[in-house]
């Protein structure tokens, strides 16, 4: 599970060794505690009957197929953290070497071509679900890559914002790329030739939700409160780094931790909730710069969090674009259904499928205000990164 903190200090020592770093250099994809090499390492050095019990290292829509299937498999886009070689779309026994898991290869189900194919519901997959055996199973890809999909994400510069449980940015590329910063992921697409280069930073929503609690603002009052401090939030800052497990985009740092800047006795609550929404929205900034956001490509919104006009707009505002906002219901259902549509054969309108539900334009008159805010973000950024530290 990606929220699972237990092998941080793997990655601590990774990060410090080096490994880390080549292991990105070789498969586009930086390493967190909830993926998993360290999570497997920690369980080879915590938990070394766990196992040598188990059948398979996977992942949760893996373990589903298999019940309903009979067959082990994974797809390309689950499969391409942190073992895989993104250009072959194969593991890659040189990163198995290097985290010095390769003893434990057996573990990895066998990955599916891309597009995956359909399967057949077994009998007891059909006991389990109450459909008919034999209904055409697929197992979707990752749900990044679905909700790409279902957002309508077509030519290479196209990105997503997803403002859910976490802040999934990513922006689809044709080519691999592994310079740069050693951050985000590179997941492979069902289309061969595409790829997501995502920036999915550790907590969105529940970021609200946590300043919900402490404040008792109710969710009703959100966008009122939102009208009601200016761009800016009368000075403060938020840097939103909720998680407990850290941050591992665009940057990786299992220690990183929160803050507001700019408090006041005259701080109201409606400043701090803009300040956190405008925090999440420089985060999104942020991750789609380091993955490789152009000024042609389009932006799609999806998630819980743009359901809020004023938040929408402030993440219009940030970026200072126009940003789409992605067909709803459920977009990663929506592209795990097409996904499914595709490698069945089916034609259909994909166009009228992924048609975003309307458009959000900046204010271009605070444009100003928002560069130098987000420059000041970043600076914040820098100062706090030197004064974080782990758990005692």
């Amino acid at each position: 599970l990606w929220s699972d903190a237990r092998a941080a200090g793997v990655v601590d020592r990774w990060m410090a060794d080096g490994t880390a770093e080549r292991a990105y250099r070789r498969s586009g994809n930086m390493l967190f505690p909830g993926a998993a090499a360290p999570v497997l390492v920690s369980l080879q050095a915590n938990e070394p009957t766990t196992l040598e019990a188990a059948a398979t290292a996977g992942y949760c829509k893996d373990a589903i197929v298999q019940r309903l299937t009979g067959v082990r498999a994974t797809d390309a886009s689950d499969a391409s953290l942190p073992f895989f070689d993104p250009r072959a779309r194969r593991y890659d026994p040189a990163l198995l070497d290097l985290y010095g898991l390769s003893c434990w290869a057996h573990l990895l189900a066998p990955v599916d071509p891309s597009p995956a194919p359909l399967r057949p519901l077994t009998a007891e997959g059909a006991a389990i679900s109450g459909l008919p055996p034999g209904t055409p199973v697929h197992a979707g890809p990752f749900d990044l890559c679905a909700t790409a999909i279902g957002a309508g994400l077509e030519h290479p510069g196209d990105a997503l914002v997803i403002v859910g449980t976490t802040l999934g940015c990513g922006v689809l590329t044709d080519r691999v790329e592994t310079g740069g910063v050693a951050a985000g992921m590179l997941l492979c697409l069902p289309r061969p030739d595409r790829w997501l280069r995502v920036m999915p930073a550790m907590v969105g929503t529940p970021a609200v939700e946590w300043l919900l609690g402490l404040t008792g603002i109710r969710r009703e009052e959100i966008d009122g409160l939102l009208e009601r401090s200016p761009p800016g939030a009368n000075g403060v800052v938020c840097l939103p780094l909720l998680s407990p497990a850290g941050e591992r985009a665009p940057f990786v740092d299992p220690a990183a931790r929160g803050q507001f800047v700019g408090l006041s006795l005259e701080t109201s609550r409606a400043d701090l909730l803009r300040a956190l929404c405008e925090g999440v929205a420089y985060a999104a900034r942020h991750c789609l710069e380091a993955a490789g956001l152009g000024g042609a490509g389009r932006v799609v919104l999806g998630g819980g969090g743009v359901r809020s006009q004023g938040w929408r707009q402030i993440l219009a505002d940030v970026l200072g674009r126009p940003v789409l906002l992605a067909r709803q219901p459920e977009t990663g259902a929506r592209g795990a259904a097409m996904a499914a549509l595709d490698a069945a054969g089916v034609a259909y309108d994909r166009e009228a499928w992924s048609r975003p539900d309307g458009v959000v334009e900046p204010d271009w008159a605070g444009a100003a205000r928002y560069d130098a805010g987000y420059a000041f973000y970043r600076d914040r950024l820098a100062a706090a990164h030197g004064n974080w530290r782990g758990p005692d």
